[in-house]
């Protein structure tokens, strides 16, 4: 797969986005009823029942014993409907962000991984055509060590060279295989392999800072500190009072009639001093902590931004002193070794200690390499906004 591509499969496929996505969707329904007015109750009953004087046990002789039913309704205050509408508009937005803040991790992990094996398929070959190079050197050991121009210590040379790329090798396939397991993770491919060359992604140090308010975890620490808002309100509209109305119908004896009732309830809050205000000032103080936080989040991220850029620097300066200082170097002296060996004037160590050289250089390019693409993604995808 492509680079593209594993993004691709990562974002539409992942179990995680797919949760997230869920919750969110579980969010928008119960924001539904929010503004809501609670459910009525109906209210059936006796009363007025005689149990004592002369009509004990005779609701029929006396003109208070009726049959009530009645509906009841009980209605908030407004304040604290809008707040409830608020809370699920919070909630909604918090559910949101963390769909965006699971997508970003999810392309993250999945764009690292195929940076990495990439890079450690270019090892592996960098490492086998070393390897082919030292057999084509050892080939004429036995000649020489039949003329004597080569010591019988140094025809165990190459078998230990063998054995330490074997051990490299040994080494690469198992990062390999790890960087096999973290790509099947993100985008479900069993079998995954990389295709084409890595992106090359323009780490734009002005734009990242201007995007620091934009990004998935600033939108968190947003929605928690509308959500905290939302809480102030709920416990603030507590001090104002609720109502209810209800309406009844009286049935009693034919000899007296019927009767129709109605009436409304007020709630009181009088002793809020002990009650709602306690409440209020603990949840000023989870939105003042929100706030905080929001605050650290974005702190966070600009040191990381200030350290991560650090390091990208440092890489990009490391892989082109690799590329056009130690490499170059590594490869002119292996080649007069090389010469100078088969001339009969560098010993066989001489020379395979020069093509070692060369694939330690090699190696180390493509981790150095490695190293800038992984900066850029991770710098690109962690501190870039998707909406700016």
């Amino acid at each position: 797969m492509t680079f593209d591509r594993a993004i691709e499969l990562a974002t539409n496929g992942a179990p995680s986005v797919v949760a997230r996505t869920v919750a969110a969707g579980a969010s928008r329904s119960a924001a539904v009823p929010a503004a809501a007015l609670p459910d009525p109750r109906l209210e059936f009953g006796f009363t007025g029942f005689p149990v004592s004087g002369p009509n004990a046990g005779h609701p029929e002789r006396d003109d208070f014993s009726t049959v009530r039913v009645g509906i009841e309704q009980d209605v908030p205050n407004p304040a604290k409907r809008r707040a409830r509408t608020g809370r699920a508009a919070a909630d909604i937005a918090a559910s949101d962000a963390a769909v965006t803040a699971e997508v970003r991790t999810v392309k993250l992990g999945a764009a690292l991984a195929w940076v990495d094996l990439f890079y450690v398929t270019a090892k592996l070959a960098a490492l086998d055509t070393v390897g082919q190079r030292i057999k084509s050197l050892t080939a004429v050991t036995p000649s020489r060590l039949t003329s004597g121009s080569v010591r019988p210590a140094q025809a165990v040379e190459p078998v230990i060279l063998a054995a330490t790329i074997d051990d490299r090798r040994a080494e690469l396939v198992a990062e390999a295989g790890k960087a096999k397991a973290a790509l099947v993770r993100w985008t479900g491919d069993a079998a995954p392999s990389v295709l084409g060359a890595p992106p090359i992604l323009p780490v734009d140090e002005t734009r990242l800072r201007a995007d620091a308010d934009h990004l998935p975890a600033i939108a968190i620490a947003d929605a928690a500190t509308a959500q905290a808002t939302a809480d102030v309100g709920l416990a603030r509209a507590e001090k104002r009072p609720d109502w209810s109305w209800q309406v009844g119908y009286d049935r009693r004896d034919p000899r007296f009639g019927d009767m129709v009732s109605a009436g409304v309830k007020i709630g009181l809050p009088l002793f809020s001093r002990n009650r709602q205000d306690p409440t209020i000032a603990a949840r000023e103080q989870d939105a003042k902590r929100a706030r905080l936080d929001r605050e650290a989040t974005l702190r966070e991220l600009q040191s990381g931004l200030d350290a991560d850029l650090a390091d990208h620097a440092m890489h990009q300066e490391r892989a082109e002193r690799a590329r056009t200082v130690l490499l170059p170097l590594a490869e002119r002296r292996a080649t007069l070794e090389r010469a100078s060996f088969a001339g009969g004037t560098a010993s066989l160590d001489d020379a395979l200690a020069a093509t070692i050289a060369v694939a330690e250089a090699r190696l180390e390019l493509l981790t150095r390499q490695a190293d800038v693409v992984r900066d850029a993604v991770r710098i690109n995808m962690t501190y870039r906004s998707d909406d700016q």
